[in-house]
């Protein structure tokens, strides 16, 4: 399962085993400086999140990089049944526009990132 850790500069993202296959890395570290807006939403969302280069198991689990016809890059990992945080980062630092990702943390992570910090 994809493991979040919020420090005090940064939010790192670990995805073990084969789920860093499916998105092509082991580790996402996103400086606090590169996040935009930060929300927590009940689960799984329903949008259409574009081609997809990794896995998706039809209403279980969504894992990968997808690419919508406009352009936005998502880095996902979802999982049915979890919250969600939804980060929108910025693309020169992180590569992709957002990030979606199941966490049982999702409203309290969404509500350390949202608040003010000096930057």
């Amino acid at each position: 399962m994809t493991h979040t850790r919020l420090e005090s500069t940064q939010l790192t993202i670990e995805f073990p085993g084969w789920e860093a296959m499916m998105t092509g890395r082991s580790r996402m570290t996103v400086p606090l400086t590169a996040v935009r807006g930060a929300r927590a939403e009940e689960g799984w969302t329903h949008e259409m999140l574009g081609i997809r280069s990794g896995l998706v198991v039809s209403g279980f689990r969504k894992l990968g990089t997808f690419r919508h016809p406009d352009g936005t890059r998502r880095l996902v990992a979802m999982r049915r049944g979890m919250p969600l945080l939804r980060l929108a980062v910025d693309r020169d630092v992180t590569g992709v526009d957002e990030i979606l990702v199941s966490t049982p943390e999702a409203a309290r992570l969404a509500g350390m990132l949202a608040a003010p910090v000096s930057r």
